[in-house]
């Protein structure tokens, strides 16, 4: 069974924001909102006690998380939020009556409404394009090679990610080595949230 995801080495994004202005220009996202962030995190000290310049901060990339067993879906009324077969989560905006059940129970704060269309909106992982079988725009754009995207059931190793040279990066062959203690997920309430995030040597603060 498919469950296409995202991962995000915390440890190679720069912070440059090329995922969220991608996103934005390709997905038509209104001008105040938007379906990924990218949060600051620090800085830190790398030692208890220690001060600046002994610190450290890394970038933490929030959206959609594409859940297995999203909260968002079981309250919609109109069954207007449901996930593919390809364990994406997206909205059938035919269907959306704007009520915002969906972005009130969502633990991420990651869905809003359009005011102009009145339906409420969220990252879709570039649906339109991985159905053709690409990549997600923020993911061939990213500047620090850190995103990678695939399937959750054929292990994050094999994800791949923005292209290097002719051939696409794969996450087990470019990225650094990590452990299973170095993968991290956002909180999770129940929901299962299918994004996964890479940071190593570093206090993982996701959670908060």
């Amino acid at each position: 069974m498919t469950h296409y995801a995202i991962v995000t080495d915390l440890n190679r994004c720069v912070g440059c924001l090329a995922c969220s202005v991608a996103c934005k220009a390709v997905n038509n996202v209104p001008i105040g909102n938007f379906w990924n962030k990218a949060l600051r995190i620090g800085p830190n000290p790398i030692e208890e006690g220690g001060q600046f310049p002994d610190v450290y901060t890394y970038f933490l990339t929030v959206q959609c998380q594409h859940c297995e067993n999203p909260e968002c879906v079981a309250v919609c009324p109109t069954e207007a939020s449901h996930i593919l077969e390809d364990g994406t989560v997206q909205i059938d905006k035919e269907k959306c009556i704007g009520c915002q059940f969906c972005a009130m129970a969502c633990p991420y704060g990651v869905r809003y409404l359009n005011e102009e269309e009145r339906v409420v909106e969220k990252c879709t992982l570039c649906e339109q394009m991985i159905s053709q079988g690409e990549l997600p725009q923020c993911v061939t754009q990213c500047g620090g090679l850190a995103r990678f995207f695939g399937d959750l059931d054929q292990g994050i190793e094999t994800f791949q990610g923005a292209m290097l040279g002719e051939e696409y990066t794969v996450l087990g062959e470019f990225c650094e080595p990590f452990e299973d203690a170095d993968v991290h997920q956002l909180p999770n309430v129940g929901n299962n949230p299918a994004f996964r995030y890479i940071l190593r040597k570093h206090e993982w603060q996701g959670e908060e």
